[in-house]
C-alpha cells in the first residue's frame, strides 16, 4: 500500500481522508474519543505538509436521509480541541454546503463533511448508485488517504469506490492496524494464544473455524461461552445460550482436540439473579451454574488461568470482553485479561470494539498494549482471513 509520502507534495492539494468517527454519545456528549484521538497522526501529517484537509465518516445509523442525532457536530468540535484548530463542518455530505466549505479552505486547514451515511448511496448494493457518490466526493478533492480502519471491511462510496476515482494512500492508523494484525495472521511468534470473548458464538464462528488452523490456545470467556459449556454438557441456568449453535461448537471442540489447539473453558463463573448492575451474585464452578442465575462474568480461578497462558505467549490476540464490565461488580474477568496483557512479554493485540472500550473504562494505559485496533468487525474479518476490499483496494 502506498503511503502518504507517496503522494508527493500536497501543499494547497485537496485531500479527502475517510475517518472512522463512529464514536459513542450520551445525547451529544462524545463518552469515548479512542477514535478520533487515532486519526490524529495522519490530520497531523497532512495538515503540517499544508494540505487541505476534507475529511468523511460516519456516526451511528442514521437511514440514509439527515438526522440530526447523529449529527458529527460533536465530533467536529472535539476534533478541533485535539488539534488546536478550528475545523470547519460542512452541513451537508456532497452538496453546496460541502462545496462552499471545502472552497473556503486554505493551506494547512481542515472541513469535515456531514455523515456520510446521511447518503443512501453511500451503502448501496448498486455499484452505480455508490459510484456517482464516489464521483461527487472526488470532485472534492485531488487525493485520497483511506484512514477508518472500522470501516475497511465495507464496499462501501466512501472506502472502496472513491479510492478507484483519485490517486490514494493507507493513511497511518490503516497501515499500523493492517501490520500488526497481518502479524497475528500470517507469522506470528509462537505460542499464538487468541481470547475470544463477547456475547454472540454465532458472531464469531468464521474466526474461530480460522483460528483453529493457525492458533495453538484459544481462551474463551464472554457470554459465548455458555453455548461451549452446553455443548460439554453442562447446565447454563438463565445464562446466554445461542441453542442453535451448540452443534457448530461440539464440531469446533472435536476440531480442536483433532489439531492439537488447546481451547481452555473458565472454570468458575460469577452468576448473578438479574441482568444488573447491582444484581446479587456469587461465584460458582462453570459446571454448576444454578437455575435461575445468570453468568455475569468469568470467575477469579478462571481469570488466573487465562493469565497463565497469556504470560506464557509470545504473541496474543484478545477479542471480547470476558463480562458485562459496563457494570463493575462483572468487570474483573476483563480486568484480568487487559492486566495480563500489559503485563505479557509478548506481542499482544487488543482488536477493537468493546475490548479497546474495557481497556479505557477499566482505566488501563494505552501504551502498555501492543497494538489497539480501532475495528472490531475488520480486525474479526482479517484475524477470519478474509479480503477486506477497503484493503484490497489501495494495494496496487
Amino acid at each position: 500500500m502506498k503511503t502518504i509520502d507517496d503522494l508527493g507534495d500536497l501543499r494547497g492539494k485537496r485531500v479527502l481522508v475517510r475517518s472512522d468517527f463512529n464514536v459513542p454519545l450520551d445525547g451529544t456528549t462524545i463518552t469515548d474519543d479512542g477514535r478520533i484521538r487515532a486519526a490524529l497522526p495522519t490530520l497531523q501529517a497532512l495538515l503540517q505538509q499544508g494540505a487541505r484537509v476534507v475529511v468523511t465518516a460516519h456516526l451511528g445509523r442514521p437511514k440514509g436521509e439527515p438526522d440530526p442525532t447523529f449529527s458529527l457536530a460533536p465530533v467536529a468540535a472535539r476534533l478541533g480541541e485535539l488539534l488546536d484548530q478550528p475545523v470547519a463542518l460542512a452541513s451537508d455530505v456532497v452538496g453546496p454546503s460541502a462545496h462552499a466549505t471545502v472552497e473556503g479552505l486554505q493551506d494547512g486547514q481542515i472541513a469535515l463533511l456531514e455523515n456520510i451515511r446521511f447518503d443512501a448511496r453511500e451503502t448501496s448494493k448498486d455499484d452505480a448508485a455508490r459510484g456517482e457518490l464516489a464521483d461527487e466526493l472526488a470532485a472534492l478533492a485531488d487525493a485520497f488517504v483511506s484512514d477508518g480502519f472500522g470501516v475497511v471491511h465495507r464496499k462501501q462510496a466512501s472506502v472502496f469506490d472513491v479510492a478507484q476515482r483519485l490517486p490514494h494512500a493507507a493513511g497511518t492508523l490503516v497501515r499500523a492496524e493492517v501490520q500488526a494484525l497481518r502479524k497475528a495472521v500470517e507469522a506470528p511468534d509462537r505460542p499464538y494464544v487468541v481470547v475470544l470473548g463477547g456475547s454472540k458464538v454465532s458472531d464469531k464462528l468464521g474466526v474461530i473455524a480460522n483460528l483453529l488452523t493457525k492458533a495453538d490456545k484459544l481462551l474463551i470467556g464472554g457470554g459465548m461461552v455458555f453455548t461451549f459449556l452446553k455443548a460439554q454438557g453442562h447446565e447454563v441456568g438463565a445464562s446466554l445460550l445461542e441453542e442453535d449453535q451448540v452443534e457448530a461448537v461440539k464440531g469446533y471442540l472435536a476440531q480442536a482436540t483433532e489439531r492439537g489447539v488447546e481451547i481452555v473453558l473458565p472454570v468458575d463463573i460469577v452468576a448473578a439473579d438479574s441482568f444488573a448492575a447491582d444484581a446479587p451474585h456469587e461465584t460458582v464452578s462453570a459446571d454448576a451454574i444454578p437455575a435461575g442465575k445468570m453468568g455475569l462474568d468469568i470467575g477469579p480461578r478462571s481469570g488466573e488461568l487465562f493469565r497463565e497462558a497469556i504470560l506464557g505467549a509470545k504473541t496474543i490476540a484478545w477479542n471480547g470482553p470476558m463480562g458485562v464490565f459496563e457494570f463493575p461488580a462483572f468487570a474483573e474477568g476483563t480486568r484480568a485479561v487487559a492486566q495480563a496483557l500489559v503485563d505479557t512479554d509478548g506481542f499482544s493485540i487488543v482488536g477493537g470494539g468493546d475490548s479497546a472500550a474495557a481497556v479505557r473504562k477499566l482505566g488501563f494505559d494505552e501504551a502498555g498494549f501492543g497494538h489497539i485496533s480501532t475495528g472490531g468487525g475488520a480486525s474479526l474479518e482479517l484475524l477470519e482471513g478474509k479480503t477486506l476490499p477497503g484493503i484490497s483496494v489501495l494495494e496496487d
